[in-house]
């Protein structure tokens, strides 16, 4: 039956708020997730901060991977993300609190 339907791919992600904030998090699926939240019905944090976009999303290995990551995000100042997020949009990525460039996750 080919690949495993349980084995699923985990993307870190960041969200923009409407009031400029960010939410980090991670998912399966980065589009219905966000919905989710737009519809009010994702995090309690991005509930009444809509309309959210996603301005940063990574690929990671397991979800365990994808957990690891977005402790570090959550430990990192505002600057910072902002910094990860510009980086990213130009064509660099870097990990998480390290500002190294990293190779890409498979």
């Amino acid at each position: 039956m080919g690949v495993d339907a349980r084995i699923k791919t985990w993307y870190l992600y960041i969200l923009r708020c409407a009031d400029g904030t960010f939410y980090t998090g991670i998912t399966n699926d980065v589009k219905k997730r966000t919905a989710a939240h737009n519809k009010g019905k994702g995090a309690k944090y991005t509930r009444g901060r809509g309309p959210v976009e996603v301005v940063y999303k990574k690929r990671c290995r397991d979800k365990t991977g994808a957990l690891k990551k977005e402790i570090k995000i959550k430990q990192l100042s505002k600057a910072r993300k902002l910094k990860i997020i510009r980086e990213q949009r130009s064509g660099r990525s870097s990990a998480a609190g390290n500002g190294k460039k990293q190779p890409k996750e498979k």
